[in-house]
């Protein structure tokens, strides 16, 4: 049975919701507000957030923001708005999917299981070692010269993704596709934005690489400094 937090102020579509999950064999604690959630999901217990932008007391964004703080559960987000610079901002903030209001019972059941397979743990590998790098993917913990870096969840899977294709040059697509839940063709800056601030933690330059090259025209890679 998997235990789900339902986060929605509208009681119509809060009981909706809890009857379809529920019928589905889900447990399910409905609560309205923004604050009432981060009280639950510090006590722990959950297996998925299912989280409303529309809430009454805080954007629904910046309450998905203070989740990441406590917990890496997965969450679904629910908006009204289906542009892309909100979906972008989202999943930038944390989301590891999102749902377009009105949904029907069918299609959340469906992303709820999508989310919840690609979260089911498996025996973490060793920790990647690239040169003076290493990147403990059971600690979520990435060290160079021994000393811990400070990344945030996007950074740290943006580096986990590539350290664990050490020398492999990954196309820019296939990271957004797999880290961002974005198109191929997608142009926004956002992978730019992130490699940047992985560059400056890592202590390099795009023009003078250590760990991190960029391969114009094709993607990016990580090895060892030389």
């Amino acid at each position: 049975m998997v235990s789900v937090l339902l986060v929605e102020d509208d009681p119509v579509v809060r009981s909706a919701v809890t009857r379809a999950l529920t019928g589905l064999g889900h447990a399910v604690l409905p609560v309205g507000t923004a604050l009432e959630a981060l009280r639950e999901i510090t006590g722990g217990g959950f297996d998925l957030v299912v989280l409303d932008l529309g809430l009454p007391d805080m954007d629904g964004a910046d309450a998905l923001r203070m989740m990441r703080g406590v917990c890496d559960v997965p969450v679904i987000v629910a908006t009204a708005r289906d542009d892309e610079s909100e979906i972008v901002r989202l999943l930038n903030a944390g989301a590891d999917d999102y749902l377009v209001k009105p949904f029907s019972s069918e299609h959340l059941a469906a992303r709820l299981s999508a989310v919840l397979r690609r979260a089911r743990k498996e025996p973490a590998p060793a920790p990647f070692r690239i040169g003076r790098l290493t990147v403990d993917l059971d600690r979520r913990e990435a060290r160079l010269d021994g000393r811990e870096l400070n990344l945030t969840r996007k950074e740290f899977d943006l580096l986990a993704y590539l350290a664990a294709r050490e020398g492999k040059v990954v196309p820019r697509a296939e990271l957004l596709a797999n880290l961002w839940n974005l198109p191929g063709r997608h142009d926004d800056q956002t992978l730019d934005v992130h490699l940047s601030w992985l560059r400056r933690k890592l202590g390099e330059r795009a023009a003078q690489p250590r760990y991190l090259h960029t391969v114009r025209g094709v993607g990016f890679k990580l090895t060892a400094a030389e």
